[in-house]
């Protein structure tokens, strides 16, 4: 018999759940409260990250903690007054930093992450999909030898041992690369291995269309009166309550907001982030996203135009934007590269969804097989969602998993 399934939240992620549960013959719904493709997955920095095979741990050098104490950063700003709801979540990322542990979770990491550009390829081929995804990498800037050496025997690690390309650049070969660039580094690297997106909301359409293509369907809703109606579960949508058997929850940042009713309260938080669009003068040209360490963000080349977008905000999820870290970058922005006007009216903001053990949660929700999880990716909710999608599909099909999902198991926390 065919199975019904609700998938609460239709990013990246959702999407692709949704997608893979459809040609698995499930009956999906997707709800959101919004169109498809317009949280967080809209206004990311466009990349299949290939290449990230290690997360960013947090910060253990005096120095770096001082720098963002501080508080006057590019890539990092916090609100004073919710520092004190971070604290715990925070805490528990510093402790999963450490070397020994953070080994563990790479590892666990990488498996996810050596599947990405495979999974994105596997839906996108023959679809509306591959017309922004361009297979070109981007390059990343340093701006002293001393930085650019020890993140080339990364980069070496990375080669040996999870497969990752690269090439290095010298000072020639980046204005070579990148002949409108305003300024000379010493040495850069190009990852390329990685996708880069002219424009992440198409490609989450391009996901979607294929999901409605194929039965799926729709329907605005509130994800948090999602209740027990019977054996299944409930939830009110803009068409009158929708019910299914079972329930994937993949709310992003907001995803606690329903998890927490039903007895799991897993050490989310929210990473904000801020992006704007602007033109470029006269013929300069942008090839491959750029981001150059020194700086602290990203340059992206869209279909929008050239993205900037900014590094962390710690600050309440439903907070007012404060895009001060975009009004520090601008100025540094125009130093690298020949920026034009703004084309936006109004910055973007989104959440990203992080957990401090930098792994996302994946699996059933403990004590309610029939709520299932997908959500935590922090900044790779756009890499990982085909990955993740097909891992959900996989387990709820009660089929070998094509990767061990036990270091995302819920009940980890």
């Amino acid at each position: 018999m065919t199975q019904s399934v609700m998938v609460l939240g239709a990013g990246m992620v959702g999407v692709s759940v949704a997608l893979h549960l459809k040609r698995r013959g499930f009956d999906v719904v997707l709800v959101d409260r919004q169109g498809p493709g317009e949280g967080a997955s809209f206004g990311n920095g466009g990349l299949i990250q290939r290449e990230a095979v290690f997360p960013h741990a947090f910060p253990r050098s005096v120095s770096e903690l001082i720098r963002i104490a501080k508080n006057r950063a590019v890539d990092v700003s916090y609100h004073t007054t919710d520092l004190p709801g971070f604290a715990v979540p925070l805490l528990r990322y510093w402790w999963h930093s450490e070397p020994a542990r953070y080994q563990r979770t790479v590892e666990a990491w990488a498996k996810l992450i050596e599947t990405c550009v495979d999974e994105h390829l596997a839906l996108a081929e023959g679809t509306p999909a591959m017309d922004v995804l361009r297979p070109i990498g981007w390059l990343r800037l340093y701006g002293n030898q001393q930085a650019l050496d020890a993140a080339l025997a990364q980069a070496e690690r990375a080669h040996k041992e999870y497969g990752v390309n690269y090439r290095a650049l010298d000072a020639a070969a980046i204005a070579e690369a990148e002949p409108s660039l305003l300024i000379r580094r010493p040495g850069g690297i190009h990852w390329t291995d990685p996708l880069s997106v002219s424009d992440p909301h198409a490609l989450v359409m391009a996901y979607f269309h294929l999901f409605a293509q194929e039965g799926g369907r729709f329907a605005l809703g509130d994800a948090t009166t999602l209740a027990q109606a019977g054996s299944g579960w409930r939830v009110q949508t803009q068409e009158g309550p929708v019910e299914a058997e079972r329930v994937v929850v993949a709310l992003g940042a907001a995803a606690e907001k329903v998890t927490k009713p039903l007895g799991y309260d897993p050490p989310l938080f929210g990473k904000r982030g801020y992006h704007m669009h602007y033109r470029m003068q006269g013929n300069a040209v942008l090839n491959r996203p750029v981001i150059d360490t020194d700086s602290g963000f990203a340059l992206m080349p869209m279909r929008a135009g050239i993205r900037l977008t900014t590094g962390a905000e710690f600050a309440g999820t439903d907070d007012e934007p404060t895009p001060i870290q975009l009004e520090r970058a601008e100025p540094v922005a125009r130093k690298i590269l020949p920026l034009a006007d703004r084309v936006d009216a109004k910055p973007w903001m989104g959440v990203r969804p992080c957990m401090p053990d930098m792994l996302p949660v994946i699996g059933p929700l403990p004590g309610k097989p029939a709520v299932w999880c997908a959500f935590g990716h922090g900044h790779q909710g756009l890499t990982l969602g085909p990955t993740t999608g097909r891992l959900v599909a996989e387990m709820m099909s009660g089929d070998a998993p094509f990767v061990d999902p036990a270091p995302y198991r819920p009940e980890r926390f």
